[in-house]
């Protein structure tokens, strides 16, 4: 799964409708609302809209008839197998009908042309795991974690040692825990955050 690197925008102009899609990241439902609200133009005809987090979903056809704008707007997400984004196509009427299949390719068009050419980013499952050792076990714990590629996004020292808060792929999670593990011979107190 991809989602994108930053805000794009994409224009059409299709039998004098002017078509805006502007897509980007979102984290959350509240974030989606948020870039909905800041990029919908109120002078404009029809602010359409889809977003898609996980398997959680919202679509909007904005005075469009039923599953003419919002449903083709996903689909654009789907098909480029997106995740935790979000597209508003925006619609200036300019006096000529499209009916249902135009409107469909219109705004469906529309979207994934934003989205074709918008720079993506792989979505990586992470884990947040401190690592509590000795200062002993200290320094090699920590060149083995950089070597793997590893960054510690916080350090702290108690009396003995130190801890670790580290974000580990999910897919090489156990493999690492068990390097930390071996390398303290079993010292090491590892725990997963929530």
């Amino acid at each position: 799964m991809f989602t994108l690197q930053r805000i794009e925008t994409s224009t059409q102009e299709i039998k004098k409708s002017r078509f805006l899609a502007i897509a980007g990241p979102i984290d959350d439902e509240q974030s989606a609302k948020a870039f909905l609200a800041a990029h919908s133009a109120p002078g404009a005809n029809h602010n359409c809209w889809a977003w898609r987090i996980g398997q959680t979903y919202r679509f909007n056809d904005d005075g469009e008839p039923s599953g003419t704008a919002g449903k083709p707007i996903l689909a654009a997400i789907d098909g480029q197998s997106l995740d935790r984004v979000v597209v508003a196509v925006t619609r200036w009427f300019g006096g000529v009908l499209l009916g249902s299949g135009g409107l469909i390719r219109a705004y469906g068009g529309t979207a994934a042309l934003c989205l074709r050419t918008a720079e993506k980013v792989e979505l990586v499952e992470t884990l947040r795991v401190t690592i509590a050792c000795d200062f002993a076990d200290l320094a090699l714990i920590k060149a083995r974690l950089t070597a793997r590629g590893v960054a510690i996004a916080s350090e702290s020292f108690t009396d003995t040692g130190a801890v670790l808060a580290i974000d580990l792929r999910k897919d090489v999670a156990e493999a690492t825990l068990a390097l930390v593990s071996d390398l303290s011979r079993g010292r090491a107190i590892v725990t997963l955050q929530s």
